[in-house]
């Protein structure tokens, strides 16, 4: 029994090892597996703007992200950012939205990082979290995160992270074609 145990927590190292690298580039933690509460609460907020309901704005200075709401309100989520060189402006629409998606990371990324895999499926280990919508034509998207300690921290390589509970409240509050736009 005593060795059957050892066996297993020394093939669990060497999965979780294998993912270290992936956690890095994707902003990892500690909590990467894990689940749990952004230490920034979605709430509701008054949200004087020019933007029509179902608008998400992002303001990557204030690591937030706004579902403009009808009556001067919006949902205000706490988000991750691109890191220092990472970070874009525009407007765009969300163009696909995925349960669960698998990732493929770019090429320019595969460059900084050869050792990061070629593809993942999508599940619980993959980086991208529970749901995904994507932007237009850029390489980016709004996704889940398994790390909430990464919530409000300038982390990633140009996405919007969120927790896999945000991720799936915006997910389902939102349609193919909504538009998104990023202020820095």
């Amino acid at each position: 029994m005593f060795t059957a145990l050892t066996l297993l927590a020394g093939a669990s190292q060497v999965q979780a090892e294998g993912f270290g690298d992936t956690r890095d580039i994707m902003g990892g933690g500690p909590n990467f597996f894990g689940s749990g509460a952004s230490t920034i609460p979605r709430t509701t907020v008054n949200y004087a703007t020019e933007y029509a309901p179902g608008t998400i704005v992002v303001n990557t200075a204030e690591r937030r992200l706004y579902l403009v709401l009808p009556g001067g309100q919006a949902l205000r989520y706490g988000i991750g950012v691109g890191r220092d060189g990472f970070r874009w402006g525009g407007t765009h629409r969300i163009t696909a939205k995925k349960e669960w998606p698998s990732w493929t990371p770019p090429s320019d990324m595969l460059r900084r990082r050869p050792d990061l895999p070629r593809h993942m499926a999508g599940g619980i280990e993959n980086p991208l979290g529970a749901r995904a919508m994507y932007l237009g034509s850029t390489l980016y998207r709004i996704h889940g995160s398994n790390e909430p300690e990464t919530i409000g921290q300038a982390v990633s390589s140009g996405c919007f992270r969120m927790t896999n509970d945000d991720v799936k409240d915006l997910y389902d509050r939102v349609s193919v074609g909504a538009t998104v736009v990023v202020k820095n």
